[in-house]
């Protein structure tokens, strides 16, 4: 399975970051290709190509702010939560994400 994603939080640092270390980390584990743009205090960063968005099985928006470019998603499975939720339980999240993808 492929999965892109953004993560941005209210303050644009720490969080931000966090969270794409784990969604990124949970993915791997399980063996899926995975790309986690940052959208921070310095603007975006590991931004996503057309390519990796067009190829995802699923989009995962683990944000608390409005995104930059979430057009970019439209027509894909989407799941959106905190980024809180990433940073604390992304295991879960991952197999979520499979579950989504199994019941389209």
């Amino acid at each position: 399975m492929k999965i892109v994603g953004v993560a941005a939080c209210t303050v644009g640092i720490a969080h931000t970051y966090i969270a794409q270390e784990k969604l990124e980390n949970a993915a791997k584990k399980v063996g899926y290709e995975v790309h986690i743009e940052t959208q921070g205090t310095i603007g975006i960063e590991n931004e996503l190509t057309t390519k990796q968005i067009k190829e995802a099985d699923l989009v995962i928006l683990a944000i608390d702010v409005k995104i930059s470019g979430r057009e970019r998603f439209e027509g894909k499975r989407i799941i959106q939560v905190p980024t809180e939720i990433a940073i604390k339980s992304p295991n879960k999240l991952i197999e979520k994400a499979i579950e989504v993808v199994k019941r389209t």
